[in-house]
């Protein structure tokens, strides 16, 4: 069976680079040259999310299916930066091309991991397969748009028409899933500026379980798994989560009533 990679990113504004981009004063806090990126984004587009390239990655969080496991964590140490991080999740897919899963993972995650990938100098040569090293990757790729090794969610179930897009949060809790715990991607920000780096790694993670099981549930509406199978696979997550025993595993089981 092929590895299955769910992944989802959180991100802060890079600082460093609006600085340098923005030719801005030195003496400026961090939390300044934020807000002076924010204060552009929302004259040109209406709104404050900064454009992909300006975004740094300060969590990478999987949920990998592999032979009989599954393991739902973080990659790296909260203390590495950038592109350990990245570097991390390409090599993961070195490892094992696995089929990739994402909610507007087509979006925004990737193409932020592309960008920070490049100003970093990150090496991702299975990833960027085109079919020149593996025929097969020909006509089934991570990059094309509507190729499988990558399924975005999000875009797949909207039909690849924005207006029709639904937020991970609350298809999770239509389907009865816990969905966001602790916080959301608008708070990120505030919490790293407190030093609170767990609580965002502790959240991607609880996006990356949400996404598996949103997934499984596609499987199992597309016939790609049984009702026995999408059972089994859901008692695996129980378990898995029940053995782990960190606060905010143990905060979404008790969200997560059995059915």
């Amino acid at each position: 069976m092929t590895p299955t990679l769910v992944f989802d990113i959180e991100t802060i504004p890079d600082v460093p680079g609006l600085r340098a981009l923005y030719e801005l004063d030195p003496e400026l806090t961090d939390s300044d040259v934020a807000e002076i990126a924010f204060q552009r984004r929302r004259a040109a587009a209406g709104h404050d999310f900064l454009q992909p390239h300006l975004h740094r990655v300060a969590a990478i969080s999987c949920a990998l299916r592999e032979g009989d496991s599954l393991k739902v964590w973080s990659l790296g140490s909260p203390e590495d930066d950038e592109a350990q991080l990245i570097q991390r999740f390409y090599d993961g897919v070195d490892k094992y091309t696995p089929q990739l899963v994402s909610w507007n993972g087509g979006g925004f995650d990737l193409p932020v991991l592309h960008y920070r990938g490049l100003v970093n100098g990150v090496v991702a040569s299975r990833y960027w397969d085109l079919g020149d090293d593996d025929r097969e990757f020909r006509f089934n790729n991570y990059i094309g748009r509507y190729h499988t090794r990558h399924i975005d969610l999000m875009d797949l179930l909207a039909l690849y028409q924005p207006r029709n897009n639904a937020p991970l949060d609350e298809i999770a809790r239509l389907m009865g899933l816990p969905g966001k715990l602790g916080m959301d991607g608008s708070q990120v920000w505030g919490a790293y500026r407190e030093g609170r780096i767990a609580d965002i790694r502790n959240y991607c993670e609880t996006d990356a379980l949400n996404t598996w099981l949103v997934f499984l549930r596609f499987q199992l509406m597309r016939g790609a798994i049984s009702a026995d199978q999408h059972a089994r696979e859901i008692t695996l997550a129980r378990t898995t989560l029940a053995r782990l025993e960190q606060p905010h595993w143990n905060e979404f089981l008790a969200a997560w009533p059995a059915s």
